[in-house]
């Protein structure tokens, strides 16, 4: 079983495909034991079949595929519970993510305490559009304030965390937006980790602020309330 599980949610990427696998597989063959799973969420252009014919050059490559589009959180999940390895590094898709951090975000929780099971990526030079880097900022404050997570970038795909812990954390469509407060709320520590970010190299994405907003507001009320509502306490076998 390997100890790494790579996951990589993609809808209409095939242009991205070939050069993130090359990026994944030379950050980390030869450094770790490791899987990469590639779910596809039912992309209408070729994806799937690219996704099949890498699977030749690429030994350590899996591919799942949804058979009905469910989204992007859905398709993390996915991937996760087929995941063999111990902890999962999430990256999406679109190649805005540095593969590269990926060894760092290792080397940091091997030197960090065993109550830290969340390294969230941190995209401290966005090269995202103003307005998204805008809108990004205000939806980054008003979560910070109501849920007191004290992360300032949830919605940087790239994350280090171990698959037992997500797996046991309640599921709900846009969770990957706020698994630091997850992770929090089922008594784990988190920890920041400053990453590379890069344009999007081909294709197009698949959010728009407008309907981040409007699906936010209703995901911000739903943790809220979670949090509130949840109870923990130190268990003794005798």
């Amino acid at each position: 079983m390997p100890d790494l599980s790579v996951v990589v949610p993609v809808h209409n990427e095939r242009d991205n495909i070939l050069p993130l696998l090359t990026e994944i597989a030379t950050a980390l063959r030869g450094k770790a034991d490791f899987e990469i799973v590639y779910v596809d969420d039912l992309s209408r252009d070729d994806t799937l079949a690219v996704l099949t014919r890498a699977k030749a050059q690429f030994p350590e490559l899996r591919v799942l595929r949804h058979v009905a589009q469910s989204g992007q959180s859905t398709a993390l999940r996915t991937g996760i519970k087929a995941a063999r390895g111990t902890w999962i590094a999430t990256l999406d898709g679109d190649g805005q993510n540095d593969p590269a951090d990926i060894p760092k975000l290792i080397a940091m929780r091997d030197a960090s305490s065993a109550e830290i099971r969340l390294y969230a990526g941190w995209r401290v030079n966005r090269q995202d559009s103003g307005s998204k880097r805008w809108a990004s900022k205000w939806a980054n404050a008003i979560r910070s304030r109501l849920l007191r997570d004290d992360t300032p970038d949830t919605g940087c795909g790239i994350k280090l965390f171990e698959r037992a812990v997500f797996l046991d954390l309640p599921y709900f469509d846009h969770m990957h937006r706020y698994l630091p407060a997850l992770f929090q709320r089922a008594g784990w520590q988190v920890k920041s980790v400053p990453v590379n970010h890069r344009a999007r190299g081909a294709g197009q994405s698949k959010y728009n602020n407008l309907n981040r907003a409007l699906v936010g507001i209703a995901d911000l009320r739903g943790v809220a309330w979670l949090i509130r509502r949840s109870k923990r306490t130190a268990v003794e076998e005798l």
